[in-house]
């Protein structure tokens, strides 16, 4: 089994604290594309995309970026 990444829910506190310098810093260096669908996910279900445009348009430039499979980063 398994275990899951908690890279998700400590971005997740760093966006809710406000400092979304941090914020879009963490993500640009996200382990993998299934850690930031899980943020993605986190921010739509805290009903937060929209309210910081900066983190949002990191995520999605993100999610574009480490989706191409010659830009994948090892663990």
């Amino acid at each position: 089994m398994a275990k899951t990444s908690e890279w998700a829910g400590k971005v997740l506190a760093i966006i809710k604290s406000g400092n979304t310098n941090a914020a879009v810093a963490q993500i640009k260096v996200a382990p993998t594309v299934k850690d930031l669908q899980a943020l993605q996910m986190a921010m739509v279900t805290g009903k937060l995309v929209g309210r910081w445009r900066d983190v949002d348009r990191a995520v999605e430039d993100n999610l574009v970026l480490l989706s191409a499979p010659r830009l994948h980063r090892s663990p």
